[in-house]
Formats: structure tokens, sequence, C-alpha cells
């Protein structure tokens, strides 16, 4: 008796294996800045991959050479965009990847008032997203870059802290940030307008601009911190309400948090498994190896042993499981 139950539990033991679900993928990260195989002055552009094929691109900017850039994926499912800022939205944009200098790149092509996110968005059918009364300022122009109105009307969405949308199986919600997100007069349409704006030194307010919190079908959750001084935000919302394990800090300083403040954020207050810093303003890398005394530098130095540091080297794809360690190509 002692022996069949034995075999019975053996046979029910392997059955449970045989039908136990697959572990849990990587979300793929890849920086696609102005010159592969380094982290560069205008770099911004963040593509993230769910494991359940759902493709987001982040702050498109000067870096992707638009729609046709060899480096985004076939389909392309969300462009996010946290600001109207010229260096977020895309003002104009290298005509291919490594055009120019990592210290000074060319960027030969005109994309406004479109913007390169939105040509980007129009070109590959993908959603585009932004923070509030943004809606409107994007649906113009992607009716501008030839997307039938109907259809402009679904493609843009709009996203509001506190609330949140689901594409695919990633679940994306915007955090506040202290910031301004006005754009720059070549941004609006109507040209005698656009003139007198620059005359009068004005930019064109398009409502609050937003950091974003990315939920991922494996567990990850990704902090975007976008342009932003410190925010209490960051411990109440991102660390104890959306629990983000791994951050996506910006460190220019000036404009943004410098490294020094994003390093103190990052470890007082939102305290993630692992940081992502970008947005450094500055050639950060040569060869990819880190340029001593630069804003990379000084935060990886002030962020010390607390975490892991990955630098965000263009064309170099991260893989994260769902507590936020990189377990490949970091």
């Amino acid at each position: 008796m002692r022996l069949l139950f034995s075999a019975a539990t053996a046979a029910l033991l392997l059955v449970g294996l045989g039908t136990a679900p697959a572990a849990a993928q990587n979300v793929k990260i890849t920086p696609l800045g102005t010159h592969d195989g380094d982290m560069c002055r205008h770099d911004r552009a963040l593509l993230f991959q769910d494991p359940d094929g759902t493709t987001i691109l982040f702050d498109a900017g000067r870096t992707v050479a638009g729609a046709k850039d060899p480096r985004l994926p076939k389909k392309l499912n969300l462009v996010l965009v946290s600001s109207v800022h010229g260096d977020h939205q895309g003002d104009k944009r290298q005509a291919k990847p490594g055009d120019g200098k990592c210290k000074k790149p060319q960027y030969k092509v005109k994309t406004t008032p479109n913007s390169n996110s939105v040509e980007i968005a129009a070109g590959t059918g993908a959603k585009i997203l932004g923070a509030g009364q943004m809606r409107l300022y994007l649906r113009a122009r992607m009716v501008n870059a030839g997307v039938d109105k109907k259809k402009a009307k679904k493609m843009v969405k709009r996203l509001r802290p506190g609330g949140k949308m689901k594409f695919g199986k990633v679940i994306v919600s915007a955090i506040p940030t202290i910031h301004s997100n006005g754009a720059n007069p070549p941004f609006v349409m109507d040209k005698t307008l656009a003139k007198a704006m620059k005359k009068s030194g004005l930019t064109a307010y398009a409502g609050p601009d937003s950091g974003f919190i990315l939920k991922f079908s494996n567990g990850l959750v990704v902090y975007i911190s976008a342009d932003t001084g410190h925010t209490s935000d960051m411990e109440t919302l991102v660390r104890r309400y959306y629990k983000a394990n791994l951050a996506v800090m910006n460190i220019g300083d000036v404009n943004t948090m410098g490294p020094e403040e994003a390093a103190w954020a990052t470890k007082e207050l939102i305290k993630p498994a692992a940081v992502i810093p970008s947005h450094a303003n500055e050639q950060s890398t040569k060869g990819g190896k880190v340029i001593a005394g630069s804003k990379l530098d000084k935060f990886i130095k002030a962020v010390g042993s607390a975490m892991p540091v990955h630098p965000t080297i263009s064309g170099r794809t991260m893989e994260f499981n769902g507590s936020g360690k990189c377990v490949k190509g970091c």
C-alpha cells in the first residue's frame, strides 16, 4: 500500500511539473541615441518591449531617425511624449543614426510644426499619448501630418495623473512633474501667430507635462521621471503606491535634477532595485566607457553601492526581470 501511494504521488508531481507555467520573461529596454555604443548629448529615447510583444517608444526627441529608423520594431504600439519641449517631442532629427559626433550630433531634418514624435506615430500607425491638454495639441499635428481626422482622434490618447490606460498587457500611468511645458513658436502652425509669439518672446502652453509609470506583464514596474525637480510623489506614489522597482532618472541639471539631486531622490525617496540615468545633456561616455568628471560619473558615484546603475548606451538592449534586476545586456 505504501508503494502504491508513493507511485501515485510521484505521478501527480510529474503531471504538475509538466503543466507548470513557464517562467516569466524579461522586459527589453533599448536606448535609441544619436550614436550606438555611447551615451551622447541629446539622448532621450527609450524603446520598451513587453514579453507579450507590446512596444512603447518614450520621448523620440531628435535621436530617432523618423518612422523608418531601422532600430524601430516592425510593429510600434505606442509613442509616449513627456513634454512639448523640442528635445523631447523632437523639433528636428537625424537623417540617419550616427550623423555628426556624439558631442555634437547633426540634425538635418526639420520636424516642426508636427514634431518627430507625431511623424513617427503617423508613419507607423502607433497610438500617441501625452498628459492632459496635450491631446488636442498632438491631434492637430497628426492631422497636419496627413492622418485622417477620425483616425487621428482614435490614435491620440490623453492620460492625467491618477488614471491609467492599458496597451496590450502594459499598464501606463502618469506622474506629476515640476517643470514647464511651453512649445516654441516653430511648433505653432499659424505662421502669423508664430511670428507674433517669437517677437514677444512667448511659448504656447500645452498643459502640464508628466512622467510615467509602466507596469509590465512580468511584474516589472518602471518609473520614468522625465524633466522634473524633486517631488514628494517620488516617495508616496512612485515607491509606496506603484512600488516601482526600476527608475529612469533625468540627470541633466539646470532644467531638471542634477546628478547629485537625482541620486539622492533615487536612494532616499524611490529606492528601486536598479536605476537608469538619462538626459545628461552632454557626452557621457567615450567608446562605451564613462567619462571621468561627467554628470554620469557624478551620478554613479553619488548612488554608490545603493543599487546597480545602468547607463543609457545607445543600441544596447538591456533585459530586466520582474524584480527590476538586469539579467542581460548590462
